[in-house]
């Protein structure tokens, strides 16, 4: 099973202290953050390189994906997510560039799965809600984990070819979501900004299989460049969610 599902393996809610606020980007490297670098159960392969550097006078978050896998994930804490149910209308904002584009990723297929720049909101979709052979599969990667793992994903990406506004599920798994952002039209080496209605998005992309908004378990941001054996190289900062 890809690795997409498995973002949030190893975390659950009870693993932060913190409150709603996350946590600096540009604290990853510091003792006690709720980031933590997140990949295949018994990774092999090489990590995603996730260093914190001065950029323009400000601390920026810099990933590296050469031939690699690899996440940062924060997790929200269970009170937390449950004031991001139904009745929330959470706002996630963000900046970013890349620099470094992997020319050879096609998010369309499973040989080209990789992005240069990716931040993904898990949410906690009722079991119930999911397709049965999802709900298998989800069953026989807990078991891999020993964690409960995501139902939805909604991944934001920066992507080479594909024109913003793409929407499509992952070439592995439907339980993961894209929605391009940035395409081929955005140069490089700038920084953009964002801000996305989260649930709105989450209705958008799983509309099919939930009528309202579902607590938001986790925030994540990576690269990867596994399936095509490319490299890529791209920066993220002011990550918030309100």
């Amino acid at each position: 099973m890809r690795a997409t599902l498995l973002m949030l393996c190893g975390l659950t809610a009870a693993a932060v202290a913190a409150g709603v606020e996350l946590a600096p980007l540009d604290r990853i490297d510091q003792p006690g953050s709720p980031w933590r670098k997140v990949g295949i159960p018994g990774q092999a392969k090489p990590w995603t390189k996730f260093t914190v550097l001065s950029a323009e006078g400000q601390r920026v978050l810099h990933i590296e994906a050469d031939n690699s896998y690899g996440n940062l994930v924060h997790p929200i804490p269970a009170s937390a997510a449950a004031a991001h149910g139904a009745a929330a209308k959470p706002v996630l904002a963000w900046r970013w560039r890349v620099d470094v584009p992997n020319l050879a990723a096609d998010l369309r297929q499973k040989a080209g799965d990789d992005a240069a720049a990716k931040v993904c909101v898990m949410f906690d979709l009722p079991i119930s809600a999911v397709p049965f052979i999802d709900q298998a599969v989800l069953r026989i990667a807990g078991e891999r984990s020993a964690e409960p793992l995501p139902t939805a994903t909604v991944c934001y990406v920066w992507d080479a070819h594909l024109a913003p506004g793409t929407v499509l599920d992952n070439a592995y798994s439907r339980r993961l979501r894209f929605m391009v952002l940035r395409g081929p039209e955005s140069p490089l080496h700038t920084w953009r900004t964002e801000r996305r209605d989260v649930a709105a998005d989450f209705l958008r992309l799983f509309g099919d299989e939930a009528k309202a908004m579902v607590p938001v378990l986790g925030v994540g941001v990576g690269a990867d460049a596994d399936n095509t054996h490319g490299r890529s190289e791209a920066q993220v900062a002011d990550l918030t969610l309100n």
